[in-house]
């Protein structure tokens, strides 16, 4: 059976909170969807400081991360993600209200996976919400959990004799 898919949401902003709420609970299976409305919460749900989803099931598939964050900033969170080792493989989506590239470049040299503008129509928001979930949740392939240790691949010497 496969795992029901787990992301963080992390968006101060509840209204659109709500509206990518709704447009994740769209996605077949739906996602386990956990909200944070700030950059501490986010890092404390990631590390299991307070009992949460994570604690219990592990990492999410995906963090879909506000810029603009109270308490710690978006940018923060990612680096500290990016810097973390149990949790650096971590894909995480960076979500700007702001056209600005030099905003977009710091997210991507902190190491975020994906930059996505928020579009201002309701429509057009809902289809990219729903686009990251589908790529997030059901195509891209999530690492390993930590701690996963590979099986050693066996080496073997091919020989003129063994030919």
């Amino acid at each position: 059976m496969t795992p029901v898919p787990h992301i963080l949401l992390a968006e101060n902003d509840t209204c659109l909170a709500r509206l990518l709420l709704h447009a994740l609970k769209e996605l077949h299976p739906v996602p386990k969807v956990v909200h944070v409305p700030d950059g501490e919460e986010a890092l404390d749900h990631l590390h299991a400081r307070k009992k949460s989803f994570t604690a219990s099931r592990g990492l999410p598939s995906v963090v879909i991360l506000d810029l603009k964050m109270p308490k710690i900033g978006g940018l923060e969170v990612l680096r500290q993600i990016k810097g973390n080792a149990r949790l650096r493989l971590l894909p995480v989506v960076m979500l700007t209200s702001s056209q600005n590239e030099h905003e977009v470049l710091a997210c991507y040299e902190s190491g975020a996976n994906a930059c996505v503008v928020k579009p201002i129509g309701f429509q057009q928001l809902m289809a990219v919400v729903r686009q990251l979930g589908i790529f997030w949740t059901q195509v891209n392939r999530s690492p390993p959990p930590p701690g996963y240790a590979p099986l050693r691949p066996v080496r073997r010497e091919i020989t003129k004799a063994s030919l």
